[in-house]
């Protein structure tokens, strides 16, 4: 399940990715591949987290602690976002469990539609958010708000519109 989940975050990525930035679509380092092509302003870094919205939020963190063995933060409410959030720790990356906090919540609206819950974004890391916001904005790349606001972790994130990457919602957050 989750490698079909990072299959498709992976794959709602290639609009957005293809819009952003040439630069970004290159997999080789050969300098002959990159002549010509200027130096992107900014660059993608590593998926930091996939966000998942559950309806029981002790029911999930019970699965990924107890039953599956995670290290597994508190949760901890975000009253700016709407949410309560559980980080489960992968190794080379985190599990982020969003649960509503309000009922204007952007997840009850979420849960609303899907009972289940399921995957919400993905969390990508950027070496330059502000640079990334500016560069975005001037490739018709929709946001969703008009400035980074402070994240889970206490650094700036943007969401950049789901209909302008494949479907996926993707937050960038400064390195």
């Amino acid at each position: 399940m989750a490698a079909s989940m990072l299959k498709v975050a992976v794959t709602g990525l290639s609009r957005c990715a293809q819009q952003c930035s040439p630069a970004l679509r290159m997999f080789s380092s050969s300098s002959t591949l990159r002549q010509g092509v200027p130096s992107a302003l900014w660059k993608l870094g590593r998926l930091n987290h996939v966000a998942i919205a559950v309806p029981d939020l002790q029911k999930a963190t019970t699965l990924y602690r107890d039953v599956l063995g995670a290290q597994v933060s508190d949760a901890v409410p975000l009253p700016e976002h709407g949410v309560y959030t559980v980080f489960v720790e992968l190794g080379n990356t985190k599990l982020e469990l969003l649960h509503p906090l309000g009922e204007k919540s952007p997840i009850a609206s979420f849960l609303q539609k899907n009972k289940s819950g399921g995957m919400h974004h993905i969390c990508i890391e950027v070496d330059d958010i502000n640079a990334a916001i500016e560069d975005l904005k001037a490739k018709k790349i929709r946001l969703l708000s008009p400035e980074p606001r402070i994240g889970a972790h206490g650094k700036p994130v943007m969401f950049l519109h789901p209909k302008d990457c494949d479907g996926v919602l993707v937050e960038i957050e400064q390195a």
